[in-house]
């Protein structure tokens, strides 16, 4: 299957989903690029974008199991490439 390079894009409302952010984006480990967390404290919520070159199917899991938890949002561009 073919590899596609992509950004996640994640915003954490819920502080306490942080743990299980990380937990996730370990998981996958093998198919990051590399990573920008930035803490936007005013508003109280954390920016995550997630660099991935991986087959699409592991792109959309990664990017669905984070969406899944609680005050946690992921969207996903893929390049075109």
């Amino acid at each position: 299957m073919e590899n596609k390079v992509a950004v996640i894009s994640i915003i954490v409302k819920n502080e306490e989903a942080s743990g299980a952010v990380n937990e996730i984006l370990h998981e996958f480990r093998e198919m990051i690029v590399g990573r920008m967390g930035i803490p936007y404290r005013d508003r109280g919520i954390s920016i995550i974008s997630v660099v991935v070159d991986a087959p699409a199917s592991e792109i959309s899991s990664l990017s669905g199991k984070l969406g899944m938890l609680e005050g946690v949002s992921a969207k996903t561009l893929t390049a075109k490439l």
